[in-house]
């Protein structure tokens, strides 16, 4: 059962909530268009990949964790500890001195931002219906999707006008002003506590086979080769730490990772529902961008502008979807129709060409639906599907399957593009991480080529749109609780 809030209460926690939301997206996308500026500044490009993936890495190993420790201790605990630490961490990264003290700040930002991400969702959870829980989960994925797009032009503003260190100086009032809210709006509900022993050994497994898979992924974005010997080294550190994280929750009474939640036929489907969405949307987020400045020469602000309708697609979806769940009180048809439409909209992205900008847009826009569709809805799904107690840790799960379907999206479409261009002798975008880019168009024939090799990237990533589509059949189509 969840507890019910009169109305103005649970305006003021959906408000504290989405500000949590949205500080931890916006670091997700704020400091890419810094990078420059920062590897000019330190003089070092060696760790410049680590300033966003060990933010992104950190993120994702420490979401379980605050979900389990939020069910066994209270979730605003745990939320104004993210969020305290997100914002002492923001400050270390603002006065970092070299490249090290940035990337060491950036983790500890993200085991912050970890917590604020996760347990925001799962507070939903406790306070709103089932039948309800996708209107506001709709709320938190325009949270995303403003992100999305706020982050590269303030970013950018920020680091043209005053220095790149403002991008973090900026989380400094932000921060306070979310503790104040949160503090506010969560004082005095009720909190469910209950002792219990915390499985830290199982942390550290976690910790250990989720940092060298989400590590030794993001190498292989970055260019680095599938067969080197650090990227198997920490694929073995992934098996290594998988198998022993299995082991320690077979026997452990109160487990990190419930394994009895991967024998929930509606859960496991909607993680791979949303892993795969993910993998759309980052992946493409990347892809875009480097496409039309790669073939038509254009600049970073209109590239910016080129990912537009992506951008107001999401929120677009997710509030669509949300609604008709509240209204219909079943998630199946919105996850279904937004799997059904991804790969169709990618496939018309693949065929048209980035001048076409009309129906670039379109497809982009529809691309954005889909996901849309599919996030808020996927996430109610599993909540409605397990018990109360584990809402905390499933909703954690989610998140986390969609933060690996992200970082697998990125390195394997990032894998795939640069390995086809070296395979047709294409050095036109220069490193995809710092988004380089042609500065001029490219002449008729190496246009034609590259526009064969981001079709052929575009039909692959349509491809693995296609496998949600079978996890989105095969769910159960349940009627949610509540009104």
């Amino acid at each position: 059962m969840t507890t019910a809030l009169t109305e103005p209460a649970l305006r003021a926690v959906l408000t504290a909530l989405m500000l949590a939301i949205l500080l931890g997206a916006l670091d997700q996308t704020i400091v890419a268009v810094s990078l420059p500026a920062i590897s000019a500044d330190f003089n070092d490009i060696g760790l410049l990949a680590w300033v966003i993936s060990g933010y992104l890495v950190a993120m994702t190993v420490a979401v379980p964790i605050y979900g389990k420790l939020g069910d066994l201790y209270g979730r605003r605990r745990m939320i104004l500890t993210g969020t305290a630490l997100f914002t002492l961490a923001s400050v270390a990264c603002a006065l970092a001195q070299n490249m090290e003290q940035l990337v060491l700040a950036r983790v500890l930002q993200g085991i912050g931002a970890g917590g604020m991400v996760s347990v925001s969702q799962a507070i939903i959870g406790d306070y709103v219906p089932p039948r309800e829980r996708g209107r506001y989960q709709g709320y938190f994925s325009s949270m995303y999707a403003l992100a999305s797009v706020a982050g590269p032009v303030l970013g950018g503003w920020l680091t043209a006008y005053l220095s790149w260190h403002w991008v973090f100086w900026i989380n400094l009032p932000l921060g306070l002003v979310a503790l104040w809210a949160i503090h506010r709006a969560l004082a005095g509900l009720p909190v469910a506590r209950r002792q219990a022993r915390v499985d830290y050994v199982g942390a550290v497994w976690m910790i250990l086979g989720l940092g060298s898979l989400l590590m030794g992924v993001s190498l292989i974005g970055h260019g680095e080769d599938w067969h080197s010997p650090v990227v198997l080294a920490l694929f073995a550190g992934a098996l290594v730490g998988g198998l022993l994280l299995w082991l320690q929750e077979r026997r452990f009474p109160e487990p990190l990772l419930p394994l009895g939640l991967f024998r929930n036929r509606v859960a496991v489907l909607c993680w791979c529902v949303i892993f795969f969405a993910s993998f759309q949307s980052i992946s493409l987020t990347m892809l875009m961008p480097l496409r039309y400045q790669a073939i038509t020469g254009g600049s970073a602000d209109a590239a910016a502008l080129h990912l537009l309708p992506l951008a107001m697609g999401l929120p677009l979806g997710a509030f669509t979807g949300g609604r008709l769940t509240s209204r219909t009180g079943r998630y199946k048809p919105q996850i279904l129709a937004g799997a059904l439409l991804m790969p169709v909209a990618i496939l018309g992205m693949a065929l048209s060409a980035p001048q076409s900008t009309a129906l670039s847009a379109v497809f982009m826009l529809l691309t954005g639906i889909a996901g849309g569709l599919q996030f808020p809805t996927s996430l109610v799904g599993t909540q409605s599907a397990v018990a109360k107690q584990d809402i905390g840790v499933a909703t954690s799960t989610t998140n986390l399957f969609r933060s690996l379907g992200g970082a697998m999206g990125v390195a394997i479409m990032s894998s795939l593009l640069l390995g086809l261009l070296q395979h047709g002798s294409l050095t036109l975008l220069g490193d995809p991480l710092l988004g380089g880019a042609a500065s001029s168009p490219a002449d008729s024939q190496a246009q034609q080529a590259l526009l064969a090799v981001f079709r052929q990237v575009l039909l692959g990533s349509a491809g693995i749109a296609a496998l949600a589509l079978l996890a989105a059949l095969a769910l159960p189509d349940r009627q949610l609780r509540g009104h």
